[in-house]
């Protein structure tokens, strides 16, 4: 396969991008390195990627017009696949910038079709999150519960690129797949995510910000588990059928969630030291719950979590006082 994969500086991206080049494939890689965190953890992400001979890297910004024809030229001849996984992320942070999610997540989707429409991909993969599913009290999550009433402008703009995704597999035969991720964490994760901030917090004596007072349960899912879910989405693409477009939706999370209060404990334990924690209400657009029916993802391309809480932050906390120099 030759891949091309945006978001690639990214925290998933960048492990996407060490398995496909891992496993023989090429990766023409596309970010536009953004300040939404700090972008010396995104260059140094990508300077782990430059200097293999089948990655190539191209600055930009995907939600600009004629986006089709710049892909054409900068990713050249020989593209069998498309990997999206470039978007803005974070629900908090869509109360602050919403304009960042409608040109991240619907002018930049838009782009990726019509690039995939004009050169026949064979599969398009692409990040939708498990913030489609809102306010749904029916747990775990399954991919075949109603997604229509979001409570953050981020899940709106990603359930909005899932509903694209399903125009253009129905009117132009495009292979589709979306995979509905589930709190991921681990190495080389955003700083805005709960296993990194809270280390960092605990490691600089600071309170933790603990929203509705603890009461909270994430399906915390390792990035490697991610990766392999990925990967097997990747090497199957849908096919039309009984009236149906060729467009497939997946969860892929660890199906197993855990408190928040718990996951606070393993990275205590992990660093031998006691966070101080700030409890405050829910937040808007946050949900007390998340938790994935891996059903479908099991059984079409054999998708098992198997990297539990307590390995995967060992993992995380070994990673963080490597990259911070922390002892």
């Amino acid at each position: 396969m030759h891949v091309l994969l945006t978001g690639v500086a990214g925290f998933i991206g960048y492990h996407c991008a060490q398995r496909l080049l891992k496993d023989g494939h090429a990766v023409t890689g596309i970010d536009n390195l953004n300040s939404y965190y700090d972008v010396k953890l995104k260059e140094a992400r990508l300077a782990r990627l430059q200097g293999h001979k089948d990655f190539r890297f191209v600055k930009q910004d995907i939600s600009v017009p004629g986006l089709p024809r710049i892909l054409e030229h900068e990713a050249g001849n020989g593209v069998t696949h498309v990997l999206h996984l470039a978007a803005q992320a974070g629900v908090r942070h869509s109360l602050e910038n919403p304009r960042a999610y409608l040109d991240s997540n619907l002018a930049g989707p838009l782009g990726i079709l019509e690039y995939a429409r004009a050169n026949k991909m064979t599969h398009v993969v692409y990040a939708s999150s498990s913030s489609v599913y809102g306010g749904n009290t029916k747990t775990p999550f399954s991919v075949k519960d109603p997604v229509e009433h979001p409570v953050s402008l981020y899940a709106a703009t990603k359930r909005g690129g899932e509903l694209m995704a399903e125009t253009y597999a129905h009117l132009f035969a495009i292979p589709l797949t979306g995979l509905r991720f589930f709190t991921v964490y681990g190495p080389w994760g955003r700083p805005d995510m709960a296993a990194y901030l809270f280390c960092r917090k605990i490691i600089d004596n600071a309170p933790i910000p603990v929203f509705n007072h603890g009461d909270m349960q994430r399906d915390f899912t390792y990035i490697d588990d991610i990766v392999d879910g990925v990967m097997g989405a990747l090497a199957r693409a849908p096919k039309a059928g009984d009236g149906k477009a060729p467009h497939n939706i997946y969860n892929l999370g660890n199906a197993h969630p855990e408190k928040l209060t718990d996951f606070i404990a393993g990275i205590e334990r992990c660093l031998g030291k006691k966070a101080a924690y700030d409890f405050k209400p829910m937040q808007p657009g946050d949900v007390p719950v998340t938790s994935a029916d891996i059903t479908e993802s099991t059984r079409d391309f054999g998708f098992q979590p198997r990297v539990n809480i307590a390995e995967g932050l060992e993992r995380f906390v070994a990673w963080f006082r490597e990259y911070h120099k922390v002892a």
